[in-house]
């Protein structure tokens, strides 16, 4: 019970330097520039760039490991209380892997990572017992839809036949993206999210999973195999933790993500960024995250479908990409340095104002979600839902206002001439195809 007063503190401290961030948002204006910031370096600009990286990841990996705490204690005392313990702390990590997520495209050292740490959607039924009433007993182009290695100590992929009586971190690694099959997750915060909340059940109407404690109580088990889940869920918590302390390291003034950028050129290191913010804008929290779901009208499609916390991880992403692009990040680290904001504006004021005003757009329209859901009133799957008119719309406003921001970061590659191609998704250039699957 001490632990669990402690952790509770522990993560309300977490909260709220997550929600420092969100603060110093505030003082990002292009007015409040210092003259020192109007024409920084190029190499001035990358530092600070590596500088926001190494300590948001820091925070991700040092919250991962309040989440391992919580799931030893959740282990050792099986409980609604323990549960809940979890549960807040796998919410409390969220938001510092999400500001992360604008690292990525144009780092391939994060991108290489990124697949084992926030994959989806993922076919929950190759992790562990499923209600087969709304989940079906097999999918065409997964053989291994329903394969339950918790509860199969032995399991064939393809060929090869996988040794499954022992559950660690090297067999849940080989999960991840099996028979070629990208929906095949068996590591990272989605699968703890699964593990911790089980199935949502609820569609579109209010309500997360609901999975019970005893599903993790050797002496009074329910789901069957809780020894073995139990390993599951460990393994998956470790195994995050070491994918994020990997990006840490890669990150500091020394790793590998600051050695493969500095080997670029000038141009290459500006577009490393800019690729970034606007991939993640536009073709993957714009369209795969936010308008195929919409489209769709599924629950399957939201990012964060367990534990109904998607309005937090759409809304922290856009702060991330807001660090980035203003050299601000205001963790339990806080960094504050010269910004591609502020060398954009020495070189195209006009294309700098332009992404200033779309991000500030975006944030609200965002926070407008977030803000709903957290109220109670409506949940993010409750706004996919057909003929919620009000709820979609929230959603494509600001699905709306993230593909003006990806426009305005490509007048900036322009006004700079550089050369950066962003991810796209056919939910924007060609949602017809969309509809006809």
């Amino acid at each position: 019970m001490l632990f669990i007063g402690f952790l509770r503190q522990t993560l309300r401290n977490a909260v709220t330097a997550a929600c420092a961030v969100v603060a110093v948002i505030v003082a990002l204006s292009p007015a409040g520039a210092s003259a020192e910031e109007k024409a920084p370096s190029i190499a001035a600009v990358m530092a600070t760039y590596g500088d926001v990286a190494a300590a948001n990841f820091s925070d991700a990996a040092n919250t991962a490991r309040l989440l391992d705490q919580a799931i030893d204690s959740l282990l050792a005392n099986p409980s609604s209380e323990t549960l809940a313990a979890a549960r807040m702390a796998w919410k409390t990590a969220r938001p510092f892997y999400s500001q992360t997520e604008g690292f990525r495209f144009g780092n391939k050292i994060v991108d290489d990572v990124e697949g084992n740490l926030n994959s989806w959607p993922l076919d929950e039924g190759l992790i562990d017992y499923v209600d087969a009433p709304s989940y079906g007993d097999s999918k065409a182009e997964n053989p291994l839809y329903t394969a339950n290695i918790i509860a199969t100590p032995s399991l064939r992929l393809g060929k090869k036949k996988l040794d499954a009586r022992v559950i660690d971190k090297a067999l849940i690694a080989q999960l991840n993206s099996a028979l070629d099959v990208e929906a095949n997750v068996g590591t990272g915060y989605h699968a703890i999210e699964f593990l911790l909340w089980g199935q949502d059940l609820n569609g579109t109407r209010p309500g997360a999973g609901n999975r019970p404690a005893s599903d993790f109580d050797l002496k009074a088990c329910t789901g069957g195999n809780c020894d073995r889940r139990r390993a599951y869920l460990k393994a998956a918590s470790a195994l995050l933790i070491d994918d994020l302390d990997s990006m840490v390291k890669a990150w500091q003034p020394d790793g590998d993500a600051r050695k493969a950028l500095a080997v670029q050129n000038e141009n290459q290191q500006l577009a490393a960024i800019l690729t970034g913010i606007g991939s993640l804008s536009y073709g993957e929290l714009a369209g795969e995250r936010m308008k195929l779901g919409v489209l769709l009208h599924d629950t399957e499609e939201e990012h964060d479908c367990f534990s109904d916390n998607t309005h937090n991880s759409h809304y922290f992403n856009q702060i991330g990409m807001m660090n980035i692009w203003n050299g601000r990040y205001g963790g339990n680290t806080t960094v504050s340095g010269a910004s591609l904001a502020a060398y954009t504006r020495s070189q195209a004021p006009e294309a700098a104002k332009r992404v200033d005003a779309a991000m500030a757009i975006t944030e609200a329209k965002l926070k407008a979600i977030k803000d709903k859901a957290d109220s109670g009133e409506m949940a993010y799957d409750q706004m996919l839902a057909a003929g919620n008119d009000a709820g979609n719309k929230l959603i494509l406003d600001g699905v709306d206002a993230l593909v003006s921001q990806a426009r305005a970061i490509e007048s900036v590659v322009a006004a700079l001439k550089l050369q950066a191609k962003f991810e796209g998704s056919d939910s924007l250039d060609n949602p017809a195809a969309i509809s006809a699957n």
